[in-house]
């Protein structure tokens, strides 16, 4: 239950609320932005490996198709695409050569930036609405539930990629 019996919201809960709200509407102002963003146009399935891959520079296609726990042929797809655009180039693994890294290239890099620019430019329009005291307590909140998002064991973006446990470690364990 979410709420407690007097019908005041639990702060926790309520905060989850407003936040998967603010995700909402984000989403769809970023979907209505999409076309002052300069092409060309990069799907969100697409968009999600740029960024993990930007955050793990070097990363192994595995470790990437198990932070987006989706099919690698399908992974393998939303690469293909990004590698034909010129904004992901496949490396040879250093220690392992069969397993491929991924890097996002300068062009790829720069695309991040045109849109984070776009996006910049409507959250700013809509923050400067703001009184001055309520922007300083949303970039102090923002900030604590940043962090927190960043120090929770299920988001495996930007932490250190540890690679798979070998078929046998894993039947032993």
């Amino acid at each position: 239950m979410t709420e407690s019996n007097d019908h005041t919201p639990d702060p926790v809960h309520a905060a989850a609320r407003q936040a998967g709200r603010i995700v909402e509407l984000l989403d769809i102002l970023w979907e209505q932005a999409r076309n002052d963003i300069p092409p060309p146009y990069v799907p969100v399935s697409q968009l999600r490996v740029m960024y993990i891959v930007e955050s793990e520079d070097q990363i192994r296609m595995r470790a990437l198709t198990r932070l987006l726990a989706a099919a690698p042929p399908s992974v393998c797809r939303l690469v293909d695409r990004l590698q034909a655009l010129g904004f992901i180039e496949r490396l040879p693994c250093p220690d392992n050569g069969r397993e491929v890294m991924l890097s996002l290239t300068g062009a790829g890099r720069e695309h991040l930036a045109r849109i984070r620019a776009c996006r910049d430019e409507v959250l700013v329009e809509a923050l400067t609405t703001m009184p001055f005291h309520k922007r300083a307590m949303l970039t102090e909140g923002l900030a604590g539930l940043q962090q927190a998002l960043a120090e929770t064991p299920m988001l495996l973006v930007g932490q250190h990629t540890r690679p798979a446990p070998k078929e046998h470690d894993a039947a032993s364990a």
